[in-house]
């Protein structure tokens, strides 16, 4: 997975990073957020946010650790591992967020295909837990009775 798309010579070395031609913002996320299956606009401590189903995608960050102009996007603890290395200067988790199933974007630092990856790659991790949690609770009904 790129987190920005470099332009590279003919020998495959990166000369420089392509930038957005405009800024992201929640506007831009929001847009694209909506147009996945099950997506819902919502609020999360009053910024705005995402939801599948009632459960968080990404929002604006709230907490006063996160840089302005960026975004929270939920994801799992090996993703984040993994965007974290391949792009320090796009991802980044301050210390209130280390526990937490989520990595914080630089909306400067993205355009809107690698937006709409990481949207995907957060309703798959939502979605992934929403359908666990649902299947326990039908396995414990049926037991119930």
């Amino acid at each position: 997975m790129k987190a920005l798309q470099v332009l590279r010579n003919n020998h495959g070395v990166g000369l420089c990073p392509i930038m957005p031609k405009r800024t992201i913002d929640f506007d831009t996320v929001r847009n694209i957020g909506l147009k996945l299956p099950g997506v819902e606009e919502g609020t999360v401590y009053g910024s705005p946010a995402l939801k599948f189903k009632g459960e968080l995608l990404a929002c604006i960050p709230a907490h006063r650790s996160a840089e302005a102009g960026s975004l929270v996007v939920r994801v799992g603890f090996d993703e984040r591992a993994q965007l974290l290395a391949e792009a320090p200067d796009v991802y980044y988790v301050p210390a209130h967020y280390v526990g937490y199933t989520a990595v914080l974007v630089r909306l400067s630092r993205v355009n809107s295909d690698v937006l709409r990856d990481l949207l995907g790659m957060a309703l798959k991790f939502v979605g992934a837990k929403t359908e666990s949690r649902s299947r326990g609770r039908k396995h414990r009904s049926r037991s119930d009775n």
